[in-house]
């Protein structure tokens, strides 16, 4: 295998980042942080369908709570006890649990003993205070993650910061490079239903793909989706929009999640084409995302709605990355432009990549229904979009825009010079 070739297998979401299915979760603390703790899990997106109710009092509020009641799919419990103590408490919980209920058990004392002895009695884990919510959200996924399941892939967002800013074309650009140079099997989702483009960049006639799968979601297995795709090669497949005018597409925010969910489990990566706009749906989708990319150009509009957008992620999403910012038609000639430093100290984000303007290589492209690295492999901006695929699936560690210049400005001087 080539050096920069990823296995098919190697490339996904991994198995803590699968969502938890619809379960009721309930957990009784001894003490406010591991409370804290599980209320910030149970806030985070991988969690988002489950039922997560936390109170104090421990394994005694638990027993006096379950007497005569069904007790839920996950229960989780914290002692103050340890050793035999411990195991006695446990043992009165023990005769009103239900034997389909799942027992995670949060001790103070890091007891190899106790640890065997409450795996020996059904005890699902063991875990020592105090947590991090990640920690949690990753011992809950793998109770119910199903080891003959097939991984499942990553999401990747792509979303304008407004419009004309370039979202899709990146989207499908970085898609194109996952896919043909990464050797890593891809979906290019277009979710912009009325205006998509997916079909016209890939020389491709829109089709009702999209808004078929969206019209029956219950629907879509394997052989629905995969005749629902178009396929561009040997390792991309287009869903794409019908880019018409002639129906309204009033779809439920429910659906668009149940598209994703089925794309990803059987693509490695999922790429999802977010119109500009903001819907509840579009927040949904965004805040699901395993990646969040924002594409701005360098102005004053971009700065404000991609602060906002960032910040109302961040806040959604505590316990994932920030979003990657992308500054996209840099260098435009008389355009005054805000410089990347400033984009960066405002919104806390390091651009990930900042790509030239070059509008004869996107409008040659655009015109031949072809790539920009297909058009011209060692431009500069086929350079960016190949990194920022390689950031985006992990194959490189260093930001683009770390390596070069920090600033628009820089780079408008080096065009003088030239």
């Amino acid at each position: 295998m080539a050096k920069d070739e990823l296995p098919l297998d190697d490339f996904g979401a991994s198995p803590q980042e699968r969502p938890v299915p619809r379960i009721s979760i309930h957990a009784f603390c001894e003490f406010p942080d591991t409370g804290a703790a599980l209320q910030r899990a149970g806030s985070d997106r991988r969690l988002s369908k489950a039922h997560l109710t936390v109170q104090l009092g421990g394994i005694a509020a638990a027993v006096e709570y379950y007497h005569g009641q069904v007790t839920p799919n996950l229960l989780i419990v914290e002692t103050r006890l340890a050793g035999q103590a411990a195991l006695d408490e446990l043992d009165r919980l023990a005769e009103v649990c239900d034997p389909a209920t799942k027992v995670i058990v949060i001790g103070r004392t890091n007891d190899v003993e106790l640890y065997r002895e409450l795996m020996r009695r059904g005890a699902s884990e063991y875990l020592v205070a105090p947590l991090a919510p990640l920690q949690l959200i990753e011992v809950i996924s793998g109770l119910y993650l199903d080891p003959t399941a097939k991984p499942v892939g990553r999401v990747i967002a792509f979303i304008g910061a407004r419009g004309g800013a370039g979202s899709s074309s990146i989207a499908h650009n970085v898609g194109w490079c996952i896919a043909e140079e990464l050797n890593i099997n891809t979906v290019i989702v277009d979710l912009d239903l009325p205006f998509g483009t997916v079909g016209l960049d890939f020389n491709d006639e829109g089709g009702q793909g999209a808004a078929d799968a969206l019209s029956a979601p219950e629907r879509l297995d394997e052989v629905l989706l995969d005749r629902l795709l178009i396929k561009r090669g040997e390792h991309l497949s287009l869903l794409t929009a019908p880019a018409s005018l002639e129906r309204d597409y009033d779809t439920v925010p429910e659906s668009y999640e149940a598209v994703i969910d089925a794309t990803r489990t059987s693509t490695p990566c999922v790429i999802v084409d977010m119109p500009h706009g903001w819907t509840p749906w579009i927040k949904n989708c965004l805040t699901a995302a395993d990646e969040i990319v924002v594409v701005a150009t360098p102005d004053l509009a971009s700065l404000r709605n991609a602060k906002n957008m960032i910040e109302l992620v961040r806040h959604a999403r505590p316990n994932d990355k920030p979003p990657r910012l992308v500054i996209n038609q840099a260098g435009i000639p008389k355009r005054p432009e805000i410089p990347a430093k400033d984009f960066a100290e405002t919104m806390g984000v390091e651009p990930a990549a900042i790509l030239p303007f070059d509008p004869a290589l996107f409008g040659q492209a655009g015109n031949n229904g072809q790539m920009v690295l297909e058009v011209q492999a060692k431009a500069p901006v086929s350079d960016n979009i190949r990194r920022l695929a390689r950031l985006l699936t992990g194959r490189e560690a260093m930001p683009a825009a770390e390596k070069s210049s920090p600033s628009i400005l820089n780079f408008l001087k080096s065009r003088k010079q030239a």
